[in-house]
């Protein structure tokens, strides 16, 4: 296997915590897929209201550097083909994590991470980081059973309206291509909202209305639309498209639970007002048993 010379790296970023050891774990067998470097980052400088209360600097910084070079030999020992390199970075968390992303393929974390120091990838420093990237992130959970590696499975991905969807679907194909999988296509046709009135009750083995099958053959026509440039890209990879009933949040969710990986899109450029991650992207975080991708977009 020979690495691509211009391939970008995969990175991610450690705090110590069993979840980023997780992460680790999968964004290196990823690298070997794809066939790209793996970089590890700890941002080890913590927020100055929490910097005054925390051990002093030269300790975590010192901590941290064990932590690193510690992850660096035993994934350089697992995955002897993937190059391997550590940095420590004298920025916090956020700041570092959405600096190196920039210049990578994906930004990798774990999900719930409660490290030795401070445990900057839990709660608010991932939502701020899934938030503000330019790069996709991949949240990773540890745990007994959960399938963090390529071998887990097709690939998932959330098909919106385009152009929005263009990102997540090309980066789902890619993926699946690099694996040697397949891509589920899921789009959700949500259920009429009714404002007003007694509402027509269909009866069970009742033949869905003329409407009914309409908007069905049209949410088939968006979606066959939203992935066929991707499918004359990889024509190796196999592709299902998938209509659901119901919330788009159910059917990945319900979809989630068979496949390696699921991606969602996010909106690069919204109000300050407005929320960062949509409650599409917040159940998958929660409740999805595979890692999550969230891919910015236009």
């Amino acid at each position: 296997m020979t690495q691509t010379p211009t391939a970008r790296p995969i990175t991610v970023g450690l705090d110590g915590s069993p979840e980023s050891v997780a992460a680790a774990e999968w964004a290196a067998r990823e690298a070997q897929c794809r066939h790209a470097p793996l970089r590890l980052v700890h941002a080890w400088m913590l927020p100055a209201p929490t910097a005054r209360t925390a051990q002093a600097p030269e300790m975590r910084k010192l901590w941290a550097q064990e932590a690193l070079d510690a992850a660096k030999a035993r994934l350089a020992d697992r995955y002897p083909k993937v190059p391997v390199s550590a940095e420590l970075v004298p920025r916090t968390a956020v700041e570092g994590l959405v600096g190196h992303g920039a210049s990578s393929q994906m930004l990798v974390l774990g999900s719930h991470g409660r490290g030795a120091v401070a445990g900057y990838l839990l709660g608010s420093v991932g939502l701020q980081v899934l938030g503000c990237s330019t790069s996709p992130v991949v949240m990773v959970r540890g745990g007994s059973g959960e399938r963090t590696g390529p071998e887990g499975g097709e690939v998932v991905v959330g098909v919106q309206d385009p152009p929005e969807s263009a990102a997540p679907i090309e980066f789902a194909f890619a993926t699946a291509a690099a694996r040697g999988t397949g891509v589920r296509a899921v789009r959700a046709l949500a259920p009429p909202v009714f404002t007003h009135g007694p509402q027509p009750r269909t009866r069970p083995g009742q033949a869905a209305s003329a409407g009914d099958e309409d908007a069905r053959d049209e949410e088939r026509r968006l979606l066959a639309e939203a992935v066929e440039l991707w499918r004359e890209k990889y024509p190796d990879v196999p592709v299902t498209e998938q209509i659901e009933h119901g919330r788009p949040a159910d059917a990945l969710l319900a979809a989630a639970s068979r496949a390696g990986l699921v991606v969602v899109g996010r909106h690069s450029h919204r109000s300050p007002v407005a929320p960062r991650l949509g409650h599409v992207t917040q159940a998958l975080l929660h409740h999805a048993a595979c890692p999550v991708a969230v891919v910015p977009h236009d």
